[in-house]
């Protein structure tokens, strides 16, 4: 779902049109780390492996990502 513009777009300098902008790039972000975590899933990587690339521990990428696995 696509996120909803700001009641009042404002100009650029204006800290709730950045902070808005924030939010959106963090929940793409976290999408796409889903998607790509999935797939690296699929093609047999493992947790180690993961939090590796994502620069964080293989328990902590799989704490995060692991109840998603279960439920594809």
């Amino acid at each position: 779902m696509p996120a909803a513009l700001p009641p009042d777009p404002t100009p650029e300098t204006d800290p709730a049109t950045g902070l808005w902008a924030v939010a959106a790039l963090h929940r793409l972000a976290e999408r796409v780390e889903a998607t790509h975590v999935a797939a690296a899933r699929r093609a047999g990587w493992s947790w180690e492996q993961i939090g590796d690339a994502l620069g964080v521990t293989r328990q902590s990428a799989h704490a995060k990502h692991g109840k998603q696995e279960r439920h594809v």
